[in-house]
């Protein structure tokens, strides 16, 4: 199937010619009809499978072909997403798709000065991206108005309800008019997303992609068994590899990625975290060193990598196994994109090994096991402190332990291994 054969209008063909684009992803084959013919829309579908394309495109056409001609645009379209770098990535792809039509869309996120944002909506635009704070704040100022929404979409709706959004979420539902056409995505539907898009779409197609589509036949995935404490050393030894030009790497939390990007510099790699605590200027800039590849390793979190789109982009490392397996998918599913080549490796310590379980559960097949590297598993099951000791959740006082001094095998060689790149 072309893009061709789903009755685009030339405006928009032309600029996916541009962009290299010539045959649509499953979602994007299905749903971009759906869409040009006025119905709802309810998407199950994770980060990867072109899930901005499958409902930008529709609407840019929606939008042309039912264009007015007043003396100020207005607001005709909304998309709400709930992270800046996400926001930023829709408009960038909005404005690449609709480059021949004339449309004008522009972004507003917090964390910023508002006054640019507010600047570009009193020029008039058609399309607005936003996250909900600012939304929220700039419709308090009365800079924005939703009065004229033909065509809404809650993109990410699981990571809004994750971030605490949800109550935002409703207050802007709920300022919108009620004949509109409405697309709901999100890559999980638990209870409460269900619940949600019940109060948002009216008589909805349901298209749904599944993770295994994307991580089994695209990505090559492999899994390193490894203890903890010997993780900085296999990721060095992992990054003698001159084919990683540049890779994306992810952590459970914040004070991880940054530990990992000390570990980095101190070895003379190039490296950047991205995540929560970092200003959006530092966000930002970190993510164009890493697509102009002046920067090796981007080390994130999963809700900060959430916005991370980058063509090409062939490797990810999972320095640790997400708590939820369905993350594990939206991370790999930030390499082979669009059909394009993709390798996922992930660091296994024996604490993690129930969660490789219920990833290979979900994606439905075994991880293949890379066991040529210079750290083998050694510790397969870890001291545990005995509970009256403590303070911290079970899993942070057992990494508390094995970082406190506890004997490894390997120590040493780790220690000689990690020094002779400084």
């Amino acid at each position: 199937m072309s893009f061709q054969s789903l009755n685009l209008i030339e405006p928009i063909l032309r600029s996916l010619k541009q962009e290299g684009y010539h045959t649509p992803t499953p979602i994007q084959q299905q749903s971009i009809p759906i869409i040009l013919q006025g119905t709802d829309l309810l998407g199950c579908a994770q980060t990867g499978t072109g899930k901005t394309a499958a409902f930008t495109i529709p609407i840019l056409q929606l939008l042309l072909e039912s264009k007015t001609f007043g003396k100020k645009r207005k607001i005709r379209s909304l998309v709400v997403t709930p992270t800046r770098e996400l926001a930023i990535q829709i408009n960038d792809s909005i404005q690449a798709y609709g480059r021949f039509t004339g449309l004008v869309s522009t972004v507003v996120f917090g964390g910023v000065n508002q006054n640019p944002q507010a600047d570009a909506i009193r020029r008039g635009v058609d399309i607005l991206v936003a996250t909900p704070g600012r939304l929220l704040d700039l419709i308090d100022q009365g800079i924005i108005s939703l009065h004229d929404i033909e065509y809404f979409v809650l993109d990410e709706a699981d990571r809004m309800l994750d971030m605490g959004f949800i109550h935002d979420v409703k207050r802007i539902i709920a300022l919108l008019p009620k004949k509109r056409q409405s697309l709901f995505f999100s890559a999980t539907m638990p209870p409460e997303i269900i619940k949600l898009s019940n109060t948002i779409l009216n008589n909805p197609v349901k298209v749904e992609i599944t993770p295994s589509a994307t991580t089994v036949e695209i990505i090559r995935l492999f899994v390193y068994f490894v203890d903890k404490g010997n993780k900085p050393a296999l990721l060095l030894e992992v990054l003698e590899d001159k084919n990683i030009k540049s890779v994306l790497v992810f952590t459970r939390t914040k004070h991880g990625a940054d530990k990992v990007v000390k570990v980095l510099e101190k070895n003379k790699i190039k490296a950047e975290a991205i995540h929560g605590n970092k200003s959006q200027n530092a966000r930002q800039r970190a993510l164009s060193n890493f697509k102009e590849q002046t920067t090796r390793v981007l080390v994130a979190t999963d809700i900060a990598a959430r916005g991370i789109d980058i063509e090409e982009m062939e490797w990810v490392i999972n320095y640790e196994l997400p708590e939820v397996a369905e993350t594990y998918v939206h991370r790999i599913g930030r390499t082979g994109r669009a059909g394009a080549k993709g390798t996922a490796y992930s660091f296994c310590d024996a604490e993690e090994k129930p969660l490789l379980r219920d990833i290979e559960k979900l994606i439905g097949k075994k991880i293949p096991v890379n066991d040529n590297h210079s750290f083998p598993l050694i510790d397969h099951n870890p001291v545990k402190k005995p509970k009256q000791q403590h303070t911290r959740s079970p899993r942070q006082g057992r990494a508390a332990e094995q970082s406190s001094g506890r004997t490894n095998v390997r120590s040493e060689k780790t220690s000689q291994y990690a020094a002779g790149r400084r």
